[in-house]
C-alpha cells in the first residue's frame, strides 16, 4: 500500500474501504466550498458513493494505470491528491488535488504535490507531469507556479462546471527541470 511521510503531522496514505466514512464526511461539510472548482459534486451524494469511489482508486492502483492517495494533516482527512493517469509508454503522469477549506493556506498541498514529485520521477521513473488549473482558481495555479512547472497554454472550455465551461491552465514539469 501506497504511503508517504511528509513531515511530522503530514502524511500521503492510499484510500482504503475503512476511509469512506472520513472522505464522505470530508466531501459533504465542504461541497458548496468544492463546487466552485470540482465537477463531480452532485456524483457524491452518499457514503456508498464515497466508497465506490476508493474502490474504483484501488483497482486503478492495482492495475498500475494511477493513484489516489488521501492527505492526512494531524491525523484528519484533510484532502485528495492523485495521479489521475499514468501513460507509461510517453512516462506522463497528471496530478490532482483538492482540500477541504479549512485546510488551505497552510502548504500542505505544495508539500503533498513535491512528495508526489519525487515519487513519480525518481521512484516510478517517470518523465513529465502535468498538472490542469481552472484559470480562474489563482490558489490552485499557484501551487504548480511554486513548484517550478511551467505554464504550457490554456485548453479553452475544457471543463463543464455544472452550468459553464472553464478553461484550464495547462503546466508542465520535466524530470530534469526538478530541483528541490
Amino acid at each position: 500500500m501506497f504511503c508517504l511521510g511528509i513531515e511530522k503531522d503530514l502524511e500521503l496514505r492510499e484510500l482504503e474501504e475503512n476511509d469512506g466514512d472520513d472522505l464522505f464526511a470530508l466531501v459533504d461539510r465542504n461541497r458548496d466550498y468544492l463546487r466552485q472548482w470540482l465537477p463531480w459534486l452532485d456524483k457524491e451524494k452518499t457514503r456508498m458513493d464515497s466508497l465506490n469511489f476508493i474502490r474504483s482508486a484501488r483497482e486503478q492502483s492495482a492495475a498500475n494505470m494511477g493513484l489516489v492517495a488521501g492527505i492526512w494533516y494531524r491525523q484528519h482527512l484533510a484532502g485528495i491528491i492523485s495521479y489521475n493517469s499514468i501513460d507509461w509508454t510517453n512516462r506522463v503522469t497528471h496530478i490532482g488535488y483538492w482540500v477541504g477549506a479549512g485546510y488551505q493556506g497552510k502548504g500542505i498541498v505544495t508539500k503533498a504535490c513535491s512528495a508526489m514529485i519525487d515519487y513519480a520521477f525518481f521512484d516510478l521513473q517517470l518523465n513529465r507531469i502535468e498538472i490542469r488549473c481552472a484559470t480562474g482558481n489563482l490558489r490552485s495555479c499557484a501551487i504548480p507556479a511554486r513548484l517550478g512547472f511551467k505554464r504550457e497554454g490554456v485548453v479553452r472550455q475544457a471543463e463543464w462546471l455544472y452550468d459553464h465551461f472553464v478553461d484550464h491552465n495547462i503546466f508542465g514539469l520535466l524530470a530534469g527541470e526538478w530541483i528541490k
